[in-house]
């Protein structure tokens, strides 16, 4: 009997050691396996004596049932163990925030956003938006703009020509989005009341100008329209975007070709160091440029001058954009900095609206 206290505590001692489920495991064939210690031993009860197996016998089922206990409660444990390791390798920090989705990562570049302001803008003012081709003849971009050929006018615009077709006809890329009212009065009667926003492009590039930029234009058409309506629009533009109460603007005569009379717009404003802030100051910032639409450009598309008249405007919709936002170099729009946008950009639901705010 002292053997089997010794194998019994030799084997306990094994079980209690066990580090893992694994080590148990081998534990437990050693001991209670088909070749294993106490089950040898259990095979020799069959050579005993009837009065041996009655000594044995119960000793050697009550040592395989104190083995089977110990593995379970040691295997139990073991489980915990490896339970409460698993649980701190994979746990999830819940302090830490929620990693953006795309619908909060992504930004709406700034253009996009001015763009949509201004459509908001004047679509509360009865317009719409008209669109055309970048590629233009030297007709609709010039000639029927009344800029006569050969006139100083047109070299001003630094313009991109392409080479010659097989006709002889020289394409171009559009140097104002003025085009598109030429095709809009071909295509339509009056009354016409569109906004034209669009990519335009010129032989430039310095902090304030690009090769291409973007640039807004309006066009009134009807039997009554004057400079006083022109100037109430503007002047409600101007106070709509900036997010400003009061306006106050200063028409100054100019000459554009295509219009007559023709007048650049300054906005009173005050400088403070990089910064703008409209209406207020003493200081004026030149905008936008705009005039009644001369007679020549109406007899091109086929109108009545002595019947109709109209007013039309144009303004860079990048220049803005930086007047409004505080953006130092035109350059940066067109670089593709993800940190820029990040800076500058719009989230994707902060859609402008008179209501709740333009700038989002």
């Amino acid at each position: 009997m002292t053997e089997l206290s010794s194998l019994e505590n030799e084997i306990l001692a094994a079980i209690a050691a066990a580090g893992d489920e694994a080590a148990l495991e081998a534990v437990r064939v050693a001991a209670l396996g088909k070749k294993g210690s106490v089950s040898e031993r259990m095979k020799s009860l069959g050579a005993m004596s009837a009065e041996e197996r009655k000594v044995w016998g119960p000793a050697l089922n009550g040592l395989k049932d104190k083995i089977g206990t110990a593995i379970a409660e040691r295997r139990t444990v073991l489980k915990e163990a490896s339970l409460d390791a698993r649980l701190a390798e994979e746990r999830v920090d819940v302090t830490l925030p929620v990693r953006p989705g795309p619908a909060d990562r992504g930004r709406i570049h700034p253009i996009s956003q001015v763009m949509d302001e201004i459509a908001e803008i004047f679509a509360d003012m009865g317009f719409r938006i008209a669109e055309g081709p970048d590629v233009e003849t030297d007709y609709y971009n010039f000639t029927a703009l009344n800029f006569p050929v050969g006139h100083p006018a047109r070299e001003m615009h630094d313009t991109f020509f392409f080479h010659p077709d097989e006709a002889g006809e020289r394409k171009l890329l559009r140097t104002h989005t003025s085009p598109v009212q030429i095709h809009t009065m071909e295509a339509e009667k009056p009354p016409i009341r569109v906004v034209i926003p669009g990519r335009t492009y010129r032989c430039d590039s310095d902090q304030t100008h690009t090769p291409m930029f973007h640039q807004l234009e309006g066009l009134v058409i009807d039997e009554q329209s004057h400079i006083g309506h022109m100037k109430w629009v503007l002047m409600e533009f101007c106070r709509a975007f900036f997010e400003v109460d009061h306006v106050e603007m200063r028409f100054r005569p100019s000459f554009f070709p295509f219009t007559e009379p023709s007048l650049e717009v300054d906005i009173r404003c005050d400088r403070r160091g990089n910064e703008i802030r409209f209406g207020e100051g003493d200081d004026w910032l030149e905008i936008l440029g705009c005039g009644m639409v001369h007679p020549n450009v109406l007899r091109n598309c086929g109108l009545d001058p002595d019947r109709y008249q109209g007013y039309a405007w144009g303004m860079g919709i990048d220049r803005i954009a930086m007047l409004k936002y505080g953006m130092p170099d035109l350059r940066a729009f067109f670089d593709a900095d993800v940190r820029w946008i990040n800076h500058y950009g719009f989230r994707p639901l902060d859609l402008p609206t008179l209501a709740g705010g333009l700038s989002g």
